[in-house]
């Protein structure tokens, strides 16, 4: 007596999507996974501008008694004020533009030039987004009597904490590639989260931007650049190039030892 059974379906090699997505030797996944991302990131920044432009209150309330919290703080700790000045200063915009500006000139050099061009596309385009979306929002910054610190223009979103993300993620995946394994690689990336992070969050406690402000600028500044780093992807996909995991390898890691290719 035979037995049947039921036919079953051959493996087809294939793995799921979920695999895919960040797999290095599926590049379509991965750039599908980084565009995803940066729109994942721009929902809630699209979504914390329309209740700055309606002036939610709940969100009014929160800015108010973080930024009165901190203001209150500083007041009774010069040391901190001092501290934060410091480095807001030292990370501020301009002087992350000039540090962007000598990576891409030492990429150039290098002969890596579409690495340099991602780069300064990247610091570009946010840098350019930011000012623009501080004119169409219009937000005025916090009102303090005595205040510690003051800055000019509008709040919204904050420059700092923007450009901060932008150029630690610039750094960040320009520079993995030479970090090795390890404790040199968990060191680049404590560096880049806390140049964005605490650069915001000197901001804040200097009173010259709300809390919302510096949260807009990081969600703008990481889909900038998982914006550009897609895009960046595409570009050597289309080259022939080995797809690579941007926060595990960087965007170029053959430009360590082969400069020219990248």
């Amino acid at each position: 007596m035979s037995t049947h059974r039921p036919p079953t379906l051959a493996p087809t090699g294939q793995p799921s999507w979920r695999r895919r997505r960040f797999d290095p030797d599926h590049s379509l996944g991965l750039r599908l996974t980084l565009a995803a991302t940066a729109a994942f990131l721009l929902v809630p920044f699209a979504l914390l501008t329309l209740l700055v432009l309606d002036a939610w209150a709940p969100l009014h309330r929160l800015d108010t008694a973080i930024t009165d919290a901190l203001h209150s703080f500083a007041q009774d700790h010069p040391a901190w004020v001092v501290l934060m000045r410091v480095w807001t200063e030292v990370f501020a915009p301009m002087p992350l533009r000039a540090v962007a500006l000598l990576l891409v000139v030492w990429l150039l050099r290098r002969g890596a030039h579409r690495l340099a061009l991602w780069a300064a596309t990247t610091m570009i385009v946010g840098g350019l987004v930011g000012p623009l979306l501080k004119l169409l929002v219009g937000r005025d910054r916090p009102d303090l009597l005595d205040p510690v610190a003051r800055a000019a223009g509008y709040s919204f979103p904050s420059g700092h904490a923007l450009n901060a993300t932008l150029a630690a993620g610039v750094l960040l995946l320009v520079l993995l590639p030479y970090a090795g394994r390890g404790v040199a690689r968990a060191a680049l990336w404590v560096a880049a989260v806390l140049l964005a992070v605490v650069t915001g969050l000197s901001r804040v406690a200097l009173g010259v931007h709300f809390t919302s402000d510096v949260v807009a600028g990081w969600l703008l500044g990481a889909a900038v650049v998982a914006a550009t780093t897609a895009a960046f992807t595409s570009w050597r996909a289309g080259t022939g190039l080995r797809p690579v995991r941007p926060t595990r390898d960087g965007v170029a890691p053959e430009v360590e030892r082969h400069p020219g290719t990248a």
